[in-house]
């Protein structure tokens, strides 16, 4: 089964808690803190995989999490760093952030990796905290959490050449003709509904990638019929062919055809008709005489396109397509990606805090600084609670709580904690 979209979630791992302890060791005395530091959440990494084909195994997985870190240990011992989730898809896929539609990454090299959710960092332990006022500190600090986020994956198809052209002109038969692939073939339209590919074989060890696109009728643009389906796999070939059916069995006028589908591709995007076509005029076999065909070539020469007259059927014109074809992708240059997108990963980048009011008319305070902080201090701990007061007073989150008309005995919340406001 072909799937070419796919929705996760993805879930970094957690970082291991700080250790609070203190050395206890014979004939030493005043031993001191020596709380070790928490291990390293393990990150969620998608990796381009040329072995696999398909979205489909997201189909029945859609929760990924990584493992926490370990926890911090006594004598200074550091917890174990988790390890990452590595998760292969197919090259060619683009991956974006559901609810911002930021592209995080296009992973179009076999082997590339992307950190789509980075593990939280693990906590410090007491020994970090020791001062000269205070050399006994029994606090640590908890784990940073992870990140978590739902992704958008799309499949946009790897191919040097695409084949071009409305339903039923005959693209799956030059594929099966020209390489070892099998499409369906029928008499009938949208035969082909996902990308099929096949590698052409040359003389003297040369070959190449042909992908048989599903056809593109008017509206393609605005999503009708198959829609961006067809247009988003023909976006990464470097080549196409455009065929059209010369004979005109079906009562299609193949200029009026390529007129159309050219302006679907600039509809779409502008680079995509910028790409370099060739015509295949297919089906010569079926002319009662060469009035259509030359009335085709004529037209093409005047905007500079190549024309080949073939028979899919019999093979007639392909080899010298195929050669034609492969001199193309010897001088082809890659145009420049426009998109100015950052397609590394890069954390969000959001104010320190923000206050809101809920529904209830608690006072919501947000912002990763401050639900980290809440999320690492062991509230249980009185030291630890005191810390968070001195930099709760530092961020000077009082004075923005009473321009925003905080009263005593308001409630506030931060992360997965709720207090009750007291000056």
């Amino acid at each position: 089964m072909f799937i070419d979209r796919a929705r996760i979630f993805v879930q970094s791992g957690k970082g291991g808690d700080g250790m609070s302890s203190f050395r206890h060791e014979k004939f030493v005395p005043k031993g001191g803190p020596n709380g070790g530091d928490g291990g390293q959440g393990g990150n969620v990494i998608l990796v381009a995989d040329r072995n696999v084909n398909t979205l489909v195994d997201f189909r029945y997985r859609r929760l990924f999490k990584a493992k926490p870190g370990g926890k911090g240990q006594g004598s200074n011992k550091f917890g174990r760093d988790a390890d990452d989730l590595l998760i292969p898809v197919p090259v060619g896929t683009v991956v974006r952030d559901e609810e911002s539609n930021a592209l995080l990454a296009d992973l179009s090299h076999d082997g590339q990796q992307a950190i789509v959710a980075k593990g939280g960092r693990g906590g410090r332990g007491n020994y970090h905290f020791r001062t000269s006022a205070n050399r006994a500190p029994t606090f640590a600090e908890r784990g940073e959490p992870g990140e978590e986020r739902w992704l958008r994956l799309e499949l946009k198809v790897l191919a040097d050449v695409g084949l071009l052209g409305y339903p039923s002109v005959g693209k799956s038969s030059i594929l099966r003709k020209v390489s070892a692939a099998q499409p369906e073939v029928a008499a009938y339209h949208f035969t082909t509904l996902n990308p099929i590919l096949g590698v052409v074989n040359l003389p003297d060890q040369r070959s190449f990638v042909m992908a048989d696109i599903p056809g593109l009728i008017d509206g393609a643009a605005e999503g009708v019929g198959l829609g961006h389906d067809f247009l988003r796999h023909i976006e990464r070939t470097k080549i196409l062919i455009h065929v059209l059916d010369v004979s005109g069995s079906e009562g299609r006028d193949p200029i009026e055809d390529y007129e159309k589908i050219n302006g679907e591709l600039a509809k779409y995007s502008e680079k995509l008709s910028r790409k370099q076509q060739v015509i295949a005029a297919n089906k010569i076999d079926l002319l009662s005489d060469d009035t259509n065909l030359k009335r085709l070539q004529q037209y093409m020469d005047e905007r500079g396109r190549d024309v080949f007259p073939i028979c899919a059927m019999s093979g007639e014109g392909l080899p010298e397509l195929m050669e034609y074809v492969w001199k193309l992708l010897e001088t082809y240059v890659e145009e420049p990606d426009e998109t100015d997108e950052e397609v590394i990963y890069k954390p969000e980048e959001k104010p320190d805090f923000e206050i809101h009011r809920d529904d209830d008319g608690a006072f919501v305070i947000t912002g990763p600084r401050i639900e980290r902080l809440v999320a690492m201090t062991n509230f249980d701990d009185d030291m630890s609670l005191r810390r968070f007061q001195r930099i709760w007073r530092y961020m000077e989150l009082d004075k923005m709580l009473q321009k925003e008309g905080i009263q005593e005995g308001d409630t506030v919340r931060i992360y997965s904690m709720e207090f009750e406001y007291r000056k």
